[in-house]
């Protein structure tokens, strides 16, 4: 009789690479992939550290950390960090050192989401804090003899602020000591969970580091001193079999078997989608585009992936992704206008990113629900507009220049000369409508009284978890607690796929390019 071999089951232990940040990288720009080639991709690995818990294969996780990581992003990966530990199984992180880059801090509270935390004997924990800093460009801009001559509404909108002033005004001192604070206070209180510490010692230890390896084993900041070998060998023990090692952006779930459903071959559950619309970086009008500043969110592609995905029938809810520090307020306006319209057909979360302030915030409050990082950026809801007049650099230089017009005010936005005081009121009224417009509406996409948001307006920038007390925010939470607010919303299984909504719109064959040198008003 012929001998039957019953296969070992499939034994995984995960392992991941978190001492570098993973990017964001949207599915519908193929050659944004391709330039980001090597980088791991952040939804990838989010998904592996929420789904991988309910493999049966997989028996545990293992991770690298200590390098500097963005709040935000950070905030994402701890929470899938802890989902993944909730489901029972081992977690172990190892580190070299948390202390030879600037802002390590996130990269340590990152590994107190681990069950077991080891470093390198010549490691340090470097707890050091949460700082901003920021470069003031004025006195530059007066040797230089270039003159600004910028409008902002109101006193918190610091962006005009680095541009006009040489120091700290009191609400942007006031505003950004406020997000330093919050950040920090988050970071004490999940350092003081994952390690089980007391807040007021853990705020002791960072007013004392960096600390060695050896006062941080003893202090309770890691558990054991070693190397990834041993660190490995301990976590095989702790599984047990001599599990596969396999790097987490390499896991795939487990496909379920697909059957018959409404009359057609799927899977249960997968009728219907959320469609996911990302708005990444300035905004500004025309085409989405790269060039050497960044990433520019283009009202024309935003708009006609909106435009896709409220008459894509298959899509049942959509998630509008942020991280955009806002830009040109008419083409915030332009994609506010089809975020409203897309609200009307079908639900509309948002998930914010590091970044959702100023024109990132205004495309972002006609929805649903907003979800939020604790350490995302968003609110400034203002404005600013201007220019910087080179007058004076051209005399230094030697140069001169002359002019023809007609109408009084053909040249008020000309850099070559300031403003007179007509054109000075003239812009004053300008910011004054578009600030009004914006706060009126903010108050109608979060259901309040234009008093309650002005509140909290005036160009003042929160982090997520302060912008909830405020009412900016619905709720805490990363992407997927986004895509499981869409799922429930759009009346979707838990496990709906979701499939990108961003599409190449048109190329625009209307209106002009803008001068180089004509000013805007900006939210950003």
């Amino acid at each position: 009789m012929a001998r039957i071999t019953v296969p070992h089951r499939r034994r995984i232990l995960l392992e991941l690479d978190l001492s570098t940040a993973p990017v964001e990288l949207d599915p519908a720009e193929p050659l944004a992939r391709l330039r980001q080639r090597g980088r791991r991709d952040l939804r990838a690995t989010l998904r592996a550290l929420h789904e991988a818990a309910d493999d049966p294969r997989v028996v545990g996780l293992v991770a690298r950390v200590g390098g500097p990581l963005p709040w935000p992003v950070m905030q994402e990966l701890r929470a899938g960090v802890r989902a993944f530990a909730a489901g029972g199984k081992p977690t172990l992180a190892w580190a070299q050192t948390f202390a030879e880059q600037p802002g390590a801090m996130a990269g340590y509270v990152l590994a107190t989401a681990f069950d077991e935390l080891w470093l390198q004997p010549g490691g340090e924990v470097g707890l050091l804090g949460v700082a901003l800093e920021t470069t003031f460009l004025r006195g530059s801009l007066d040797k230089l003899g270039l003159q600004p001559q910028l409008d902002q509404r109101h006193e918190y909108k610091n962006a005009a602020d680095t541009i006009m002033r040489t120091e700290y005004t009191r609400a942007h001192r006031e505003a950004l000591d406020r997000v330093v604070g919050s950040v920090f206070d988050d970071a004490v209180e999940a350092i003081a969970q994952g390690r089980r510490l007391d807040p007021a010692q853990v705020r002791t230890l960072v007013d004392g580091g960096p600390t060695l390896a050896p006062a941080a084993r003893d202090a309770g900041l890691v558990d054991r001193l070693g190397y990834r070998d041993e660190a490995l060998a301990a976590m095989r023990v702790r599984v047990g079999d001599e599990p596969e090692l396999l790097f987490a952006d390499r896991w795939r779930p487990r496909r379920r078997p697909l059957r018959i459903v409404g009359g057609t071959l799927g899977r249960p559950g997968r009728r219907g989608h959320v469609a996911l619309v990302t708005i990444q970086g300035t905004i500004d009008s025309g085409r989405s585009r790269r060039g050497l500043m960044g990433r520019t969110a283009g009202s024309d592609t935003v708009g006609a992936a909106l435009r896709a995905a409220a008459a894509d029938e298959r899509a049942r809810a959509v998630v509008l992704r942020v991280d955009s520090p806002g830009g040109s307020a008419v083409a915030s306006e332009t994609i506010w206008r089809e975020v409203c319209l897309l609200q009307r057909a079908k639900p509309v979360i948002v998930a914010m990113g590091a970044v959702a302030a100023s024109g990132g915030y205004y495309v972002a409050c006609p929805a649903d629900r907003i979800v939020a990082l604790p350490a995302t950026l968003t609110g400034s809801i203002g404005v600013f507009g201007g220019k910087v007049v080179v007058q004076e650099l051209m005399t230094r230089l030697g140069l001169s220049a002359g002019s023809v017009q007609r109408g009084a005010h053909a040249r008020m936005f000309s850099s070559r000369r300031p403003f007179d005081e007509d054109e000075k009121t003239n812009l004053a009224a300008g910011l004054d409508a578009i600030y009004d417009d914006f706060v009126g509406k903010v108050a109608q996409g979060r259901g309040r009284s234009t008093g309650q948001i002005e509140a909290v307006a005036r160009g003042r920038v929160w982090t997520g978890r302060d912008a909830v007390a405020a009412g900016l925010v619905d709720e805490l939470g990363g992407l997927r607690d986004a895509v499981r607010l869409a799922r429930a919303r759009g009346g979707r299984a838990p496990d709906a796929p979701v499939r990108p909504g961003n599409r190449r719109g048109p190329r625009a064959r209307f209106g002009r390019r803008r001068d180089a040198a004509e000013p805007r008003a900006s939210t950003g």
